[in-house]
């Protein structure tokens, strides 16, 4: 059966494509091992480092007090509730990370919103 000139480029793309499979994947390979080094070879330049530990005994506790209250949770939809669940994630783990982390309080913390994070988040219960 005759092929357009369209098909025939198409199968010979697709078949330099599967060719160069190995060659592409082999490059990423390297790719990432020289980012690698590159990562450790500056970590070892830099004797200070800066991991998370150094980095929290560096913080200076901060006198505030951040209280979100979770009551209103079953006034929300589904979609709402997924979204607050996200957004305290986030403030728990970027006050993790501040210089002057504030104390993080959740209160009547229950509901779908509990249920939303049991169900998504386990970790939420080892959060300090």
């Amino acid at each position: 059966e005759p092929m357009s000139k369209r098909q025939r480029k198409k199968l010979l793309k697709q078949k330099q494509w599967e060719e160069q499979k190995d060659l592409r994947r082999q490059k990423r390979k390297e790719k990432r091992q020289k980012r690698k080094l590159e990562r450790q070879s500056k970590l070892d330049s830099n004797n200070e480092g800066n991991d998370r530990k150094r980095m929290r005994r560096e913080v200076f506790p901060s006198t505030l007090r951040l209280i979100v209250d979770c009551s209103f949770d079953d006034l929300m939809v589904l979609k709402d509730v997924k979204k607050l669940h996200k957004q305290i994630q986030r403030c728990y783990a970027e006050n993790r990370k501040a210089f002057h982390p504030v104390q993080f309080y959740l209160t009547s913390h229950g509901g779908q919103l509990k249920s939303n994070m049991n169900e998504n988040d386990k970790g939420w219960v080892n959060w300090k």
